[in-house]
């Protein structure tokens, strides 16, 4: 019997499947009683699950990063799916096919990544242009970028969505750009680029989609300073002098402000055309994106709206039934 994968599982779905076990918490319910609480991964993505009745040598049968054999039941909970368990119990790793739970890129990966060179090798400025070289020499970051999701949850939450976002971001700048004289076209498409970068190692996406330690610690803003830092370095190598000091800057600028508010987790707010042109563009891509998907996704398929959406405060049209 073939394996039914994360990513296809509906509402009141009986489930008997082996996944990845991470994120596992003991936790009190209101009554005082304990429940298991658990992530589980196979390669298509992951699920939150929920076991009542839970004790301490149950939790402790398995560890993070485990198979095991779930079974239980599906159900839609504030919106999204989770899972309800009967029974949780390890399995060894001889058991299982490890390419059901090893992501590869999709296969839209390959003409997103040529787009990608296309736009960074058409830039005019010779300075980004040898940047940009740097970066697409790399073979690992290139391999990251197109497996990596853009989050984990709320936008481009699945394998090759980091890919797809800076592509389509990247089209945006290109669009828009020539409509406002004062935006610096190349800086506005490199930041497209570089500004979620940093979440290439933010985020652990081989078992399931979780933050590293670096991802905690430092956040992807950091990261991909970091990471242009890095690159610097070997453009300057390659072409014999730096990438001016103002390009740096304000490509640094673009980086940490892009976030667009403080409250939203930036240490700047934007403050030049450039980074105010790809706080709004990316803004609209992950909103588009993050609408569109819980319209796809949603199990109210027999009625013009969505389920409520919490985070968003309102349910979603879908249109009327022809």
């Amino acid at each position: 019997m073939s394996r039914r994968y994360i990513s296809r599982l509906g509402q009141q779905e009986t489930i008997d499947e082996v996944f990845i076990a991470s994120g596992k918490q003991l936790r009190p319910n209101r009554n005082g009683n304990l429940y298991l609480q658990v992530e589980l991964a196979d390669r298509s993505g992951a699920i939150s699950a929920r076991l009542w009745n839970a004790d301490e040598a149950l939790y402790r049968s398995f560890n993070d990063g485990d198979y095991v054999r779930v079974q239980g039941n599906t159900q839609l909970f504030q919106g999204a799916l989770q899972m309800i368990a009967k029974r949780i119990e390890r399995v060894e790793p001889d058991e299982v096919e490890p390419r059901e739970f090893t992501p590869e890129p999709p296969p839209e990966s390959e003409q997103r990544l040529a787009r990608l060179r296309e736009l960074l090798r058409g830039l005019a400025d010779p300075h980004l242009k040898t940047l940009a070289e740097c970066f697409l020499i790399d073979e690992q970051l290139m391999y990251q970028l197109a497996l990596a999701p853009a989050g984990t949850k709320h936008h481009h939450a699945y394998h090759g969505g980091l890919l797809e976002h800076v592509v389509a971001l990247m089209e945006l700048a290109d669009r828009v750009a020539p409509c406002y004289p004062q935006v610096n076209r190349d800086l506005l498409m490199f930041g497209a680029f570089l500004h979620d970068l940093g979440k290439t190692r933010e985020l652990s996406y081989h078992r399931g989609f979780e933050y590293t330690d670096e991802g905690q610690l430092l956040g992807h803003l950091v990261i991909a300073i970091e990471m242009l830092d890095a690159k610097l370095v070997e453009a300057e190598r390659l072409d014999g002098e730096p990438v001016p000091p103002e390009t740096v800057l304000r490509l640094k600028h673009m980086l940490l402000s892009h976030h667009g508010e403080y409250e939203f987790g930036s240490p700047k707010v934007p403050m030049t055309p450039e980074a105010l042109a790809l706080h709004v563009l990316d803004l609209l891509d992950s909103k588009i994106n993050a609408f569109d998907q819980i319209m796809r996704e949603d199990p109210n398929s027999d009625s013009p709206w969505t389920t409520y959406q919490p985070l968003l405060g309102r349910k979603l049209y879908k249109g009327g039934r022809d």
